[in-house]
């Protein structure tokens, strides 16, 4: 996949994830965005084929390379439905998890979590073109639409489901912030945040047109996923979450990381 096809001029370069909760983040960017997995986008960053792009919140943390546009990105307070740990042992019994590599975040915040417990499993890659198989782990982590969809599937009553916004509510009292859009420091200019931040403010004005003009699962699990497990504003209390994040990669020797410059 290549960041070709945007506007020759007029527009910016904007790379987003194909996931529903990205989807009143990017209103009325129109053909300034391109749709890619997590990990594409970070390389797009770091090669500078995007202006901006919405990443994981830990891919501005462990790269001191980006600033943040403030205000807005996908965060959860309490339970976020689409980020979980489906378990088939007891947590403390978990020895190996299987992780959908797709996002950085959510694989850094179970380690978080894991640590807190006082546990360690070992993380190993899933195959994520096949369904979770039991015997190749205790537990699975699963993200974004394909988590939702398993959820409704009959596979789902076979397992625990360890909801991670949820746990980090419990264990922080903070809510959690997944994603943000980040900027390379040489690409930051006024007219690209208030782009940004204007998406962010259309697209809640417009909430109920998207609930109702997506295809993804059917409605009723879209207006309560978006209006309900999903936000897109971030200020104080977020802000303090994501500090509070950062600080705990740090002492539970997980990952180092650098404040984040909020722009």
């Amino acid at each position: 996949m290549s960041a070709e096809g945007w506007p020759s001029a007029g527009g910016f370069r904007i790379g987003s994830v194909p996931y529903l909760n990205a989807a009143p983040l990017v209103h009325g960017l129109g053909d300034e965005v391109r749709l890619a997995p997590p990990s594409q986008l970070a390389q797009w960053l770091r090669t500078g084929e995007v202006n901006a792009g919405l990443v994981s919140v830990t891919e501005v943390m462990e790269q001191d390379s980006y600033d943040v546009v403030d205000g807005v990105g996908v965060v959860s307070e309490g339970p976020v439905f689409s980020v979980y740990l489906a378990h088939h042992v007891p947590l403390e019994a978990v020895r190996r998890v299987a992780c959908d590599p797709a996002s950085l975040t959510s694989v850094r915040l179970l380690q978080w979590l894991m640590a807190h417990r006082g546990l360690r499993p070992e993380f190993v890659r899933m195959d994520t073109s096949a369904a979770p198989d039991r015997n190749a782990a205790d537990a699975f982590l699963l993200i974004g639409d394909p988590a939702i969809a398993f959820r409704q599937s009959p596979a789902a009553s076979t397992v625990v489901i360890w909801d991670l916004g949820e746990a980090w509510q419990a264990a922080t009292g903070l809510p959690f912030v997944y994603a943000v859009w980040a900027l390379r420091r040489d690409r930051v200019t006024p007219a690209l945040v208030r782009r940004l931040r204007e998406a962010g403010e259309s697209g809640q004005r417009n909430l109920g047109q998207i609930i109702q003009s997506r295809s993804e699962f059917d409605l009723a699990t879209r207006d309560r996923y978006l209006r309900h497990h999903i936000r897109h504003t971030i200020g104080d209390r977020e802000k303090l979450g994501v500090a509070t994040f950062s600080a705990g990669l740090e002492s539970f020797g997980i990952a180092g990381t650098h404040p984040i410059r909020w722009v």
